[in-house]
């Protein structure tokens, strides 16, 4: 049984940082890209960073400058480093695991809640 497991949600002020991770489990992870989306209140759910296997990184313009995506396939974690967090960064944040064609494998975590808040 495939699981990804967020964790580091929480509450920070703005201009903080935050590092979420997320530790997958039952899946060949080095196989996989890995994705961070996050849902707004109110709002649709949207890609925030990809990290692939080769480790090449694309992020929203949003984002761009202050969140880093990682990982390490030893220890099976992707991770997101927000710095400069902004109010417009709260959000439910998701762990994605994507395994194109021909296999076509698309796993996701419960979701960690980051608020940006003074």
């Amino acid at each position: 049984q495939v699981q990804l497991v967020e964790s580091g949600g929480g509450l920070v002020q703005p201009g903080g940082s935050l590092r979420l991770s997320c530790a997958g489990s039952g899946l060949l992870f080095r196989l996989y890209a890995m994705n961070w989306y996050r849902q707004p209140p109110g709002k649709q759910r949207e890609l925030v960073a990809g990290i692939t296997t080769g480790g090449r990184t694309n992020y929203a313009d949003s984002v761009k400058g202050r969140f880093t995506i990682s990982r390490d396939n030893a220890k099976n974690t992707v991770y997101l480093q927000m710095n400069s967090l902004k109010p417009e960064d709260t959000a439910v944040y998701y762990c994605n695991a994507y395994l194109g064609a021909p296999m076509g494998r698309d796993y996701w975590g419960q979701g960690t809640r980051v608020t940006v808040s003074s």
